[in-house]
């Protein structure tokens, strides 16, 4: 088991840890009925921290951040040498969880996404994770809410009986509704992405050769290069020069804002 702490990446604080790491504190939270903010990052989810004050505050007061990207691992070993073999994945995260909260009779409620992805998603969890128990699902009402409609959120998923909230709107309004959320819930909140899509099989992951090369992004850009050749061509780029300055001593962080308490749902 690996966890070193965090370290900054970009005046992101992510931590070193490998995937049994993770999975323990979670699953320790859950059992306490602890609010525990928890994110995968990949360098999308960095920046947007980097580019926002706000938001950066948002990520280094979640209680777990692992690093979802090849890009993020690397970075934080060369920086900091924390020696991690390993990214801890969203997608391989949620599976994980899934398996060890099923293992102790644990129930996931599972919010976000649309209501055909969470019928595709409870319909092939339970091969993928045996024994899970599903204690609920709600899909994203794609709006920003008012602090009484996260208070009926909250109350929804608490009365579900669920140990574990899994957050899938997509970075970063699920890393705002962690933030924003976990003290309501009293348990853990998982900002883990595309791993509805991805574990519902409407989304096919890429092949494992690409995620080991960090190439991840190139293939989503091939995919849907009007939507996101802004945020790969861009901001790749800028994340790594960022990374070249703070190793040499010369970048800035971003500088923390408290952050405005209604979040997206």
């Amino acid at each position: 088991m690996i966890d070193r702490g965090k370290v900054s990446v970009l005046g992101v604080n992510v931590d070193a840890v490998d995937y049994e790491a993770a999975v323990a504190r979670i699953i320790a939270a859950a059992k306490a009925k602890q609010p525990y903010g928890v994110s995968a990052l990949a360098v999308h989810g960095v920046m947007t921290g980097v580019d926002d004050a706000e938001h950066i505050s948002r990520l280094n007061a979640l209680d777990l951040v692992t690093p979802d990207g090849q890009p993020v691992r690397w970075a934080m070993n060369w920086l900091h040498g924390t020696e991690l073999s390993d990214r801890v994945y969203g997608p391989n995260l949620t599976l994980e969880v899934c398996r060890a909260a099923a293992a102790e009779g644990l129930s996931v409620y599972f919010y976000g996404s649309t209501q055909d992805t969470l019928d595709h998603l409870a319909e092939r969890l339970p091969t993928l994770t045996p024994g899970i128990e599903i204690a609920g699902m709600q899909p994203s009402r794609f709006t920003t809410s008012t602090p009484e409609e996260l208070d009926e959120i909250a109350a929804e998923v608490r009365a579900s009986g669920a140990s574990i909230c899994m957050v899938g709107l997509g970075c970063p309004r699920q890393e705002v509704f962690a933030y924003e959320n976990a003290q309501r819930m009293s348990m853990p909140l998982m900002a883990v992405g595309a791993a509805f899509d991805f574990h519902a099989g409407l989304q096919a992951e890429p092949p494992a050769w690409i995620q080991r090369a960090g190439l991840q992004w190139a293939q989503r850009l091939v995919g849907n290069p009007k939507r996101l050749w802004r945020r790969y061509l861009i901001l790749n780029p800028r994340y790594v020069a960022a990374i070249v300055r703070q190793k040499l001593g010369r970048y800035t962080p971003t500088s923390p804002v408290a952050p405005n308490h209604v979040g997206p749902s």
